[in-house]
C-alpha cells in the first residue's frame, strides 16, 4: 500500500508538473511585425522593435498574461512565415481583405484606416481623377493602397510599387514619384518629419472601409483571445494611452 501510495503521489506530482509546463508553453506567443512602417512598427537606433503595433502587442500580451516574443519579418513574406509556423500571430497594421481571409483568421479590428495621397505642396495635383492622368504614383507592394492603385487607377496612372514604405518615401522625396498613395496615419507621421517638409496631403481621404486586425492561422483560438484582449485594453484606457503617444486623434 505504501509503495502504491508513493507511486500515485509521484504520478500526481509528475502530472501536475507536466501540466504546468504544457500550460506555460501554450502561453508563449511569437508575434511578427514588419519593422519598417513608422510609426506603427519600426526599428530604433538600438535595434529594438518599437511603434504603435509593438506597444499594442505588448499591452495585449500583458492583458492575456502571455509570454510573448516580437520578431521582425519582411512584409512580402509575413503571411507565408505565419503559415510556416515561424510565429503565431501578425501584429503589423494588416488590413482585413477577402484574399487574406481565405488563408488566415483575423481578430477583431484594433484600428481603422483610410487612404490618402501625398505630393509636393507646390504640385498642381489635387487628388482628382483628372489631375492624376499620366502621373507616376507610388505605394507599398501587397498593401491595400497598392491594390487600389492597380485595380482602380492602373489605366490612368503609372503605378510604381515598393518593398517598403520607407523606400516609397525616399523616391517621393527624390522627385521620382509625382505622388504617393498611402495609409493616412503613417503618412501623417512622415509629413511631420524633416523628410516630409514641403509635402502635404492632396484631395479627400479615400474611405475603403479598411479595418486593421491581428492575423493568426486558421482555426487558432488565439483569434478569440486577442479579440477579448483588444476589448479589455480599450475599456480600461490602455489603448487610449498608446494612441495618444503617437497621434493627436483617435484611430480606433
Amino acid at each position: 500500500m505504501k509503495a502504491s501510495k508513493l507511486i500515485t503521489a509521484a504520478s500526481l506530482i509528475l502530472a501536475t508538473s507536466l501540466g504546468s509546463t504544457l500550460a506555460s508553453a501554450a502561453d508563449k506567443i511569437r508575434i511578427a511585425t514588419e519593422g519598417a512602417y513608422a510609426p506603427f512598427n519600426m526599428t530604433d537606433e538600438n535595434g529594438e522593435l518599437v511603434g504603435f503595433d509593438v506597444d499594442i502587442a505588448k499591452a495585449l500580451c500583458a492583458q492575456m498574461e502571455a509570454d510573448c516574443e516580437i520578431v521582425a519579418q519582411d512584409w512580402d513574406g509575413i503571411i507565408p512565415g505565419l503559415m510556416g509556423r515561424k510565429y503565431d500571430a501578425i501584429v503589423a497594421s494588416m488590413s482585413i481583405t477577402e484574399e487574406r481571409q481565405r488563408v488566415v483568421d483575423f481578430s477583431a479590428p484594433y484600428y481603422s484606416n483610410v487612404l490618402a495621397y501625398i505630393a509636393p505642396a507646390s504640385s498642381d495635383f489635387d487628388g482628382s481623377a483628372e489631375s492624376l492622368k499620366g502621373l507616376t504614383v507610388g505605394a507599398q507592394r501587397a498593401t491595400v493602397a497598392g491594390q487600389y492603385l492597380e485595380d482602380e487607377l492602373g489605366d490612368v496612372v503609372n503605378v510604381k510599387l515598393y518593398d517598403t514604405q520607407d523606400n516609397a518615401y525616399l523616391d517621393l522625396g527624390a522627385g521620382r514619384l509625382d505622388a504617393l498613395l498611402s495609409d493616412k496615419f503613417p503618412a501623417f507621421d512622415w509629413l511631420r518629419s524633416a523628410e516630409g517638409e514641403g509635402f502635404e496631403f492632396k484631395g479627400a481621404d479615400i474611405d475603403i472601409d479598411d479595418k486593421i486586425a491581428i492575423a493568426v492561422r486558421k482555426g487558432d483560438d488565439l483569434k478569440d483571445k486577442f479579440s477579448a484582449a483588444i476589448k479589455a485594453i480599450v475599456d480600461d484606457g490602455t489603448y487610449a494611452e498608446i494612441n495618444e503617444k503617437y497621434f493627436p486623434f483617435s484611430i480606433y
